[in-house]
């Protein structure tokens, strides 16, 4: 058997591309029945050391390896004991084993948040050799999206015109999940039988302002100010200036109930019980786009919309004025 790594560590915010490099290790397993009997998910939040190791150090069943996934593998690990006996233990791991550490992130000032540079585990990797492979899932650049969405539709067998890649990455912004589902939406619709069309499209996804806002708020998040100010600049065309900051403190306090929700290792169907939305839509983006975001981040951005609405109402500020000036701030 040729040396393959033991620990992959999967970082990133870009889910979609973490669960697609998952996917192709799993494949790797064999057939299907068979990599079913050799995959085991845990989670750190709520499995101990003893459970990661036991899985992690059991042999294959019919199969060359088997996949131990661990979501949230530091969460427990606050002891410098305990991040010792961590390392060490993965050094013990036989080569039969393929343990995924997934660590979803978010950015804040251009760096990471959870895995920073300067992170004790990164000690370990150094060390590890070919033991470990790291893979970084960052999320495309909107300017990249429209090519992304074209590659997308082509390994799932369909096409999309260059002009309905355009307007959908308009829609999804670089959202790769729900661009993911947009497209397979799509190709579904037109049955895989003709490229994609600019009215396909026009046709089948979220309309006007509540689709540049979600494109807005993806641009907020990456940092890309310009595209965040354009955004805005379209919307306040297209709606009223009240109508339009009502919507924006609603999906900054919808990101608020959704990283609550997430900080408590919950999903969509709590946010969906909770009464947040009704929509399986609103509630998958808003829990996607929150996490590009700490709770801290969300909780003064709030304060900050807090404060421009009492501006606003007594005459000392003009509001596409203090929206231009928040928006750009908040996306630098």
């Amino acid at each position: 058997m040729s040396e393959k790594p033991v620990v992959y560590v999967l970082h990133g915010n870009d889910v979609h591309a973490m669960q697609a490099f998952i996917h192709t290790l799993r494949e790797k397993l064999g057939d299907p029945a068979v990599a079913d009997l050799n995959l085991t998910r845990l989670d750190g939040r709520t499995a101990s050391e003893d459970d990661i190791f036991n899985a992690a150090g059991a042999m294959p069943f019919l199969a060359e390896r088997r996949l131990v996934i661990l979501t949230h593998p530091f969460t427990r690990l606050t002891a410098e004991s305990a991040r010792q006996r961590f390392c060490q233990r993965l050094e013990t791991l036989p080569e039969t084993t393929a343990l995924v550490l997934v660590i979803e992130d978010i950015i804040e000032r251009r760096s990471w948040v959870h895995f920073p540079p300067k992170h004790w585990f990164r000690a370990w990797m150094e060390k590890a050799g070919k033991r470990v492979h790291y893979h970084l899932c960052t999320l495309p650049d909107l300017s990249a999206m429209p090519a992304w969405i074209q590659k997308e539709a082509r390994s799932l067998g369909g096409q999309f015109t260059a002009e309905a890649a355009a307007e959908l990455a308009r829609h999804v912004g670089n959202d790769t999940q729900t661009a993911r589902q947009e497209i397979e939406k799509l190709l579904t619709y037109v049955n895989f039988q003709r490229a994609v069309e600019l009215e396909d499209v026009a046709e089948l996804t979220a309309q006007g302002g509540e689709a540049d806002l979600f494109a807005m708020m993806d641009a907020i998040a990456e940092g890309n100010a310009r595209l965040a100010q354009n955004l805005l600049h379209r919307l306040l065309e297209e709606e009223d200036e009240l109508s339009l900051f009502g919507m924006i403190v609603r999906q900054f306090r919808l990101l608020l109930l959704a990283r609550e929700l997430l900080d408590e290792g919950k999903g969509v169907a709590d946010f969906l019980q909770a009464g947040i939305s009704t929509s399986q839509f609103v509630a998958e983006k808003s829990l996607r786009q929150a996490r590009r975001f700490s709770m801290a981040q969300l909780e003064e951005i709030y304060r900050t919309l807090y404060e421009m609405d009492g501006a606003v109402k007594t005459s000392n500020t003009d509001l596409p004025t203090a929206l231009d000036t928040f928006i750009v701030a908040l996306a630098r």
